[in-house]
């Protein structure tokens, strides 16, 4: 059966061709913006869906699509204020004041739809990024050097630069931050007859 990833995103295709897996890949046409009292959650969870479904009108096969929010909070806790691309230094040294001595929960959704049958599997991926206190200085050179205008939160977490900014990061799948869970992709392709490894 074949295997096809519903995004647009290079970092997903990446992540994917980790597993070795021959994929191609679709980019699903669907409106992204968060409905009226929609959580974070709520909404990778159905764009995640939507995206899947939209892919699946034109292609047959099993379709994984993702996404991703980061969002602020004080403590612990998923906050309800999600952290854009900033597109921006002004923005980019706003969000990183903001997350300073603050945690950042980044869920990332992971569907996996069988075209074929219609069974669809959904997960939810949570990481914790507990940011240093960090100083005007710091923040400047960080972005001067890095310049992650496109990314969400104004940071890179899978570069060296980028991590400096962290005390520690809390989260059971590396690769979920970046943009696709692994761990749990694979446990969703094993139900579906899709080995990584041969048994």
């Amino acid at each position: 059966m074949s295997l096809i990833l519903a995004s647009s995103s290079p970092f997903r295709k990446k992540l994917l061709k980790k597993l070795s897996l021959d994929f191609d890949i679709v980019s699903p046409e669907i409106d992204e913006s968060r409905q009226d009292n929609e959580t974070p959650k709520q909404l990778v969870f159905r764009l995640a869906q939507e995206k899947a479904r939209e892919v699946a009108k034109t292609h047959s096969g099993l379709i994984i699509a993702s996404d991703q929010v980061a969002t602020l909070a004080d403590g612990a806790g998923v906050g309800d204020e999600i952290l854009t691309k900033p597109q921006s230094h002004k923005n980019a040294t706003r969000q990183l004041e903001q997350s300073s001595g603050n945690v950042v929960t980044f869920l990332t959704s992971l569907t996996l739809l069988n075209a074929h049958t219609n069974n669809m599997q959904t997960y939810i991926h949570t990481s914790k990024v507990f940011f240093k206190v960090l100083s005007a200085e710091k923040i400047e050179d960080y972005l001067q050097k890095e310049q992650p205008y496109n990314c969400a939160g104004g940071f890179k977490s899978e570069t060296p630069l980028g991590v400096s900014l962290f005390e520690r990061i809390e989260g059971d799948d590396v690769d979920a931050m970046v943009g696709l869970p692994l761990i749990q992709l694979a446990k969703m392709l094993e139900k579906e007859g899709v080995s990584i490894l041969k048994k």
